[in-house]
C-alpha cells in the first residue's frame, strides 16, 4: 500500500492542506471525504460515534484509529486506551495530537486482552470479505477480557442497488456488501483494497456461529447502525 491516507492526514496536521481526499466504490461514483472530518472533535461526531463512546468501558482497544480522535476523546476521559492502525502515517498523527499508546498494526496480530474494542466508521470493512468475517471474529473474541464487549458499525447497502437489480443482488455470487474500495488524493491513487458493509442480521447470525451474542444499540440516520457484541 502507499499509504495515501495516511500521507492525507500529515498533510493536513501539518498544516500542507490543500485538497481532500477521493473515494469511491465498484457500485458508486466519486466521493469526497473531507479531511477535517477525520479530525473532529466529540459535537461534530455523529450521535451512532457518541453513543459508542459513551458506552464504552475499562481498557479500551480503538481499531483502525486514523487521526485518534475517538481514542482522544476517551483518553481526556481517563480511560486507558490502545491505538493501533495499518496506516504509517495516521500512527505519526494520533501520536502527535497525544495517543500516548499508539501502535502501527493490524488487528489480527494483537495479542493484548480488553474490556472494550472499538471498530467504527464502518468496523467491519476491516474484515475485507465474507468469508474472512468468522476469522476475525473468532480473533476479537480472543482480546476480550470477562465481560468484555465489541462495539462496532456497519451499513446495510442493499439500499445502493436500484429495485430492478434486487433478483441480481438474490442471484449474485459474491455478498452483495463486498465492494472494491478505492481512494486517490493529490492526483495519486491507492492500490484498490476490499472493503465489506454487513447487514446486520448477517453479523448477528456470524457472531452465533463463533459464540459470540450481537445486540443492536441503535440506528443512524443513513442505513448505518451500531451493535454491541460480547
Amino acid at each position: 500500500m502507499k499509504d495515501i491516507f495516511g500521507k492525507a492526514l500529515l498533510d493536513y496536521q501539518n498544516r500542507n492542506y490543500s485538497e481532500d481526499i477521493i473515494t469511491w466504490t465498484n457500485i458508486s461514483d466519486k466521493d469526497i471525504l473531507p479531511l477535517p472530518y477525520l479530525f473532529r472533535d466529540f459535537s461534530k461526531m455523529p450521535e451512532l460515534e457518541k453513543k459508542a463512546l459513551q458506552i464504552c468501558k475499562g481498557h479500551i482497544l480503538d481499531v483502525g484509529c486514523g487521526a485518534g480522535s475517538h481514542s482522544l476523546w476517551l483518553q481526556n476521559k481517563g480511560y486507558k486506551v490502545k491505538a493501533i492502525d495499518s496506516s504509517k502515517g495516521a500512527i505519526e498523527v494520533a501520536k502527535y495530537r497525544g495517543i500516548l499508546n499508539v501502535e502501527l498494526k493490524p488487528l489480527l496480530d494483537e495479542t493484548q486482552t480488553f474490556d472494550t474494542i472499538l471498530l467504527l466508521m464502518n468496523g467491519t470493512g476491516i474484515f475485507q470479505e465474507l468469508s474472512q468475517v468468522s476469522t476475525y471474529l473468532k480473533h476479537l473474541k480472543s482480546l476480550l477480557k470477562p465481560n468484555g464487549q465489541i462495539l462496532m458499525d456497519s451499513s446495510d447497502i442493499s439500499y445502493m442497488y436500484a429495485d430492478e437489480f434486487e433478483a441480481e443482488i438474490e442471484n449474485q455470487l459474491q455478498y452483495y456488501g463486498e465492494l472494491d474500495y478505492y481512494i486517490s488524493y493529490k492526483d495519486e491513487e491507492e492500490i484498490p483494497m476490499k472493503w465489506l458493509y454487513l447487514d446486520f442480521e448477517t453479523l448477528k447470525m456470524a457472531c452465533k456461529t463463533v459464540g459470540l451474542q450481537c445486540d443492536k444499540i441503535m440506528d443512524g440516520k443513513h442505513f448505518d447502525y451500531l451493535v454491541r457484541i460480547f
